[in-house]
């Protein structure tokens, strides 16, 4: 959570170089007939298992939540990264209480891979990949 103005300045920053060096990252996500945001939705390059990979993120106004719209953004996000960066695996790390977070996954064609779970900056991630595997 960002609490003050410069740690949200700080992260923009890194989204920022993250697209400078890779060409993609996160994307502001609004409704179609509205300029107001309503979220985030993208990728970004991390290691997994000594690994490059790009993990899928996407996080929304509790506002907009249950209808339908993370994950929309997410399926077009894997369609995107299906496209345009076809080499790199893509995941999609979930702590194992996010119910919710597990069923945008899933709606957006991922599924669990029990043998990647690993332990995350702040506790358990739980992995899930393109139903094609990883």
């Amino acid at each position: 959570m960002l609490v003050t103005r410069d740690e949200a300045q700080q992260l923009f920053r890194r989204w920022d170089e993250h697209w400078l060096r890779f060409g993609f990252g996160y994307w502001v996500v609004r409704r179609r007939d509205s300029a107001t945001p309503i979220g985030f939705c993208g990728i970004k390059v991390m290691q997994l298992n000594e690994s490059d990979v790009v993990n899928l993120f996407y996080r929304f106004d509790p506002a907009v939540w249950g209808h339908g719209l993370a994950s929309e953004a997410a399926s077009a996000v894997i369609g995107w990264a299906a496209q345009n960066i076809p080499g790199r695996a893509l995941i999609a790390r979930i702590r194992p209480q996010n119910v919710a977070s597990q069923r945008v996954a899933i709606h957006a064609g991922l599924a669990r891979a029990e043998h990647l779970d690993t332990l995350g900056e702040d506790g358990v991630d739980w992995i899930f990949v393109p139903t094609s595997g990883l």
